[in-house]
């Protein structure tokens, strides 16, 4: 009984070894914390400049430490823009906006309820030269947050069209949604189309599309997809330039500084006049093949005596650590050097539940480490999307400090005990094993 008490103690001893908790330091960075409002969970969006400095993708070597350097329990949120619970696509009416010849005229639009519903009527002026300058579409009928919109127009009208959004509830004040931009252009014996823009996720009765500078098309079909997402998406962060490398004619690389889930891309097009069709690759290791990501058509041309630019790619959100954009240069290409390139990834929340005195203290960068953050739905007992709104909020209280890695540059004359103690405890397991084996081997054998 005393032997197989040994070998117990021997096992447990191995698992406290291997199982040890880590300690600040055995992470290269740290972040000072501060927290406020209601504990005993806080949150804090992590800045994108804190998760670059991470050694290993998905943020598996974050930690948070309290003043006695002990590790708080924790868990990371990554919430993708594309989680929702339905997604629809509507086709809707739309009314032309007829307006006199002048940049900025915009006509006056009038709303009358029939039996049927909403009857939308647009009064043109009643002197001048009229042009068509836009069009109201009726999303009356639409619930749930706007989140893209797709035109059709007529084969006549071949090229770029711009135009400003505006949404309204009452048809009387209208709330600016940015530019839009569609395309349909004839490029080296092919056909490139862009048909779909972006909307902010928010709710209207009444989408406003007004051309500046030029005379609105003639439409064939508008839809709008709305969606109804189980909880809003954490915003979108963008890095500072990143320096490439090309690798041949039309062929360049970034070498990203840890792996990432990219969910956009932004390439500088510095010339102007400047058409490229592209397809980007994307890779997690060096010794892995290129997988495709992305493609589409790059621009900067002058129009109206502006610059209409496209020089962004949507991502899957998958992780890379590297990428290669291919470009067709039959449009001209984008020139000797690699162009800088920027990137977006979703913003990266931690929740951890304070244990122990402040200050607490953020620590990453160590590429060995394995993970240890929790669900939330076990970090949170009562875990719902309205309860993490609730939590104390934590946020970045001073400068991130580097330190060099624990292991000296001269590994060789540095003891390493943690080793050193698990391979004796390992060894006295085995001798305890093997003691028990002999005992049981010594016994007289029983004669039947």
């Amino acid at each position: 009984m005393g032997k197989l008490s040994l070998s117990g103690l021997a096992l447990w001893l191995m698992c406290s070894a291997v199982y040890a908790q880590e300690g600040p330091a055995d992470f290269t960075t740290h972040v000072p914390l501060a927290v406020s409002g209601n504990g005993p969970w806080y949150r804090l969006e992590l800045p994108l400049s804190v998760q670059l400095a991470a050694r290993q993708a998905d943020l598996n070597d974050v930690r948070v430490f309290n003043a006695a350097g002990e590790p708080q329990a924790y868990a990371l949120s990554r919430q993708s823009a594309q989680r929702t619970e339905s997604r629809d696509v509507t086709d809707v009416k739309w009314f032309p906006l007829y307006a006199a010849d002048t940049r900025d005229s915009v006509p006056d639009v009038v709303m009358k309820s029939t039996a049927e519903g909403t009857l939308l009527q647009v009064l043109p002026p009643r002197t001048g030269a009229q042009v068509l300058r836009g069009w109201v579409l009726d999303a009356s009928s639409i619930k749930a947050p706007l989140q893209q919109l797709s035109l059709d127009w007529s084969r006549e009208q071949d090229g770029f069209q711009r135009f400003s959004i505006e949404a309204s509830d009452d048809l009387q004040h209208w709330q600016a949604w940015g530019d839009g931009q569609v395309a349909r252009l004839s490029f080296a014996d092919e056909r490139v189309e862009q048909h779909d823009v972006s909307l902010p996720g928010q709710s209207a009765r009444y989408l406003r599309l007004v051309w500046q500078g030029q005379a609105a098309p003639q439409l064939t079909s508008a839809k709008l997809i709305s969606a109804t997402r189980s909880s809003l998406p954490l915003p979108l962060v963008w890095s500072q330039p990143l320096a490439g490398t090309r690798l041949k004619a039309g062929e360049y690389s970034w070498q990203l500084p840890t792996g990432l889930h990219i969910e956009r891309l932004r390439v500088e097009l510095k010339q102007p006049n400047t058409l490229a069709p592209v397809t980007l690759a994307g890779r997690r290791e060096a010794n892995q093949a290129w997988q495709p990501l992305s493609n589409g058509l790059l621009y900067r041309l002058a129009q109206n005596g502006q610059d209409v630019v496209q020089d962004e790619l949507q991502l899957p959100g998958v992780a890379v650590g590297e990428l290669k954009l291919q470009v067709d240069e039959r449009g001209g290409g984008l020139g000797v050097e690699a162009p800088a390139l920027r990137f977006a990834v979703r913003a990266t929340q931690l929740v951890f539940l304070a244990r122990g005195e402040p200050p607490f203290t953020l620590a990453l960068g160590n590429p060995s480490i394995k993970a240890a953050n929790l669900p939330l739905s076990t970090l949170i007992p009562d875990y719902s999307a309205e309860r993490i709104k609730t939590l104390g909020q934590a946020t970045v209280a001073g400068d991130m400090t580097v330190n060099s890695p624990v292991v000296a540059a001269s590994p060789q004359a540095v003891t390493d005990w943690k080793k050193l103690g698990l391979w004796a405890v390992l060894l006295l397991g085995v001798a305890a094993l093997g003691a028990m084996a002999y005992s049981l081997l010594r016994k007289p054998q029983v004669k039947p």
